[in-house]
């Protein structure tokens, strides 16, 4: 699932005060000469990085899509240079024909694209129904399908307890939408005006009781929202209904199942050549965000700036509006590897795992390969070490990988609102918090917007990583992580902080994460320096 806090905080931020605004470009400013908890970017090229030579990263970002074409990426788009555009053949015959900005594994031959999906624990649901709907443990005799049984029943309880919550938000969210469109289009025919503004609003004389409710709803809406009229509400709105609507109808229909489209052989874990070259896709708004945080061009003068200068961004679609499927994820990474990724952003995750070997196969190639992997922690505020979010660092054999790190959020606020209310979080898991609320990124067709989540911190994390690959290239995997482990700011390290999920319960900022650091560019850069010249 596209890990991207957005739908139940916009409901209830438009009936509590307006959240202050973060200031501009905030995650790539410096805690000591902006006074915020950005990861110091501008200081670094400005003092460590003007006169220095840099190489170019392919970084991989493997998510919904990206917008090739947008203004700010399309000239730091990674371009298959064996490849010839359009003309139907696998030049390069790497086994995915016209592949020249990544490659798109929810697609079909024909074209066509999976946009909604299920999430996998109503896959496993309709998979574990038939054997053990309506028995109990006692009908059965192995170990292994008592055991498959006690996951069914946890599934299954997660699942109605699930379904229940999203058909709530949904009909929530489906009520306001209804509501406040109708509420606009009669006010505008009444008041004779295109546009409904909060002046106007306070003039708009209901005739039913339906307008008279929404138009108390909708004047608390624009009092504590930067819309500026009902059209732009409304449009707030429909995100999260969408979002919700496709939970209910895609992600948790056992009735629905779009893998048809795609046209593989499912039953089989290691094939690999399917999709299409549609590495857009038809929703890319989430992984247009983490491409332009990572690597947004830095020279154009419009827009905004990525964290790294020198990269070259591999769009690699798996990641549907629902969970990805293992299959795809582990051939996402294998497409990265092979293609000349050195590293990969992977901000998605779930709460099961259909095929972990799959994807701990594909996770050790990578490691095989010196290939980096950033994994979002999820946006849950949950202890990741006691509920694994998917894909994660360990193996099934207990072993870990070397070659993989979590990342959590951090505010933009600082003190004791440093730690984002939505981050998962982990003693023992999470190895580093990088900035992810507020987030201004490039979006599809030209646009610009705030996001949050983890999944805005984990590109902020790999454009720091991509830094340092680019200037000191000969660093592999493990070195990077240690540098930005051991260089981190560990301000907040001792200090307490609202624990993510609570409104003001206090716990040690070093509880969340295993080093209680936050990833910083600037001392990551000068420990690279030193650690480089000393190993050669």
């Amino acid at each position: 699932m596209k890990q991207f806090f957005l739908s139940v905080a916009l409901l209830s931020a438009f009936f509590f005060n307006a959240q202050e605004k973060r200031p501009d470009n905030w995650f790539n400013l410096d805690p000591t000469n902006d006074k915020i908890n950005g990861v110091s970017t501008e200081r670094t090229y400005q003092e460590l990085l003007k006169d220095k030579k840099s190489t170019t990263v392919i970084v991989g970002v493997i998510d919904s899509g990206v917008d090739y074409n947008h203004e700010d990426l399309k000239g730091v788009m990674w371009v298959n240079p064996k490849e010839i555009a359009g003309n139907g053949v696998d030049d390069d015959k790497n086994g995915y024909i016209d592949d020249i900005h990544g490659w798109n594994f929810l697609g079909g031959k024909d074209g066509k694209n999976v946009d909604g999906e299920n999430l996998e624990m109503t896959r496993l649901m309709r998979k574990m129904k038939p054997k053990f709907e309506g028995k109990t443990e006692a009908d059965f005799t192995t170990k292994e399908d008592k055991k498959e049984y006690k996951l069914y029943q946890e599934i299954k309880t997660d699942y109605i307890q699930t379904k229940d919550k999203f058909e709530g938000l949904y009909n929530q969210y489906k009520f306001l939408y209804e509501g406040l469109t109708n509420l606009n289009k009669n006010a505008k025919e009444q008041l004779k005006i295109e546009s409904v503004d909060p002046t106007a609003l306070l003039k708009f004389e209901p005739k039913d009781k339906a307008d008279k409710q929404m138009k108390l709803v909708a004047i608390a809406m624009m009092k504590n929202s930067p819309a500026k009229n009902l059209d732009e509400s409304i449009k707030e709105i429909e995100e999260g209904y969408d979002q919700f609507k496709s939970y209910v109808e895609c992600g948790l229909n056992m009735d629905y199942d779009p893998r048809n489209i795609i046209g593989d052989d499912y039953t089989n874990p290691y094939d690999k050549n399917y999709g299409n070259p549609d590495c857009k896709g038809p929703n890319s708004f989430h992984g247009t965000h983490v491409a332009g945080i990572i690597g947004a061009s830095r020279k154009n003068g419009i827009g905004m700036d990525g964290v790294a200068a020198d990269v070259q961004i591999m769009a690699i679609r798996c990641v549907p509006s629902g969970d990805e499927r293992d299959k795809d994820v582990a051939n996402a990474i294998r497409y990265a590897v092979d293609n000349g990724a050195t590293i990969v952003n992977m901000s998605f995750g779930k709460k099961y795992s259909w095929d972990k070997k799959v994807v701990d196969d594909a996770v050790k190639y990578a490691e095989s390969k010196g290939v980096l992997l950033m994994h979002a922690a999820g946006n849950d505020h949950t202890d990741i070490d006691e509920v694994v979010h998917y894909p994660c660092k360990k193996y099934e054999n207990g072993d870990l990988a070397t070659n993989f790190m979590d990342i959590g959020a951090l505010n933009w606020q600082p003190n004791e609102k440093i730690a984002a209310n939505f981050s998962n979080y982990g003693k023992k898991t999470v190895d580093l918090f990088a900035p992810g609320v507020d987030i201004y990124s490039t979006v599809p067709e030209g646009g610009y917007k705030d996001a949050s989540g983890t999944s805005m911190a984990t590109p902020v994390a790999c454009g720091v990583a991509a830094v340092l690959k680019s200037y000191y290239p000969s660093l592999t995997p493990q070195q990077i992580k240690k540098i930005l482990i051991k260089s981190s700011l560990k301000t907040y390290k001792s200090e307490k902080v609202i624990k993510p999920g609570t409104k003001d319960e206090m716990i040690k900022f070093d509880k969340l994460g295993k080093n209680g650091g936050i990833i910083n560019l600037f001392e990551a850069v000068k420990m690279a320096e030193k650690y480089t010249k000393t190993k050669t």
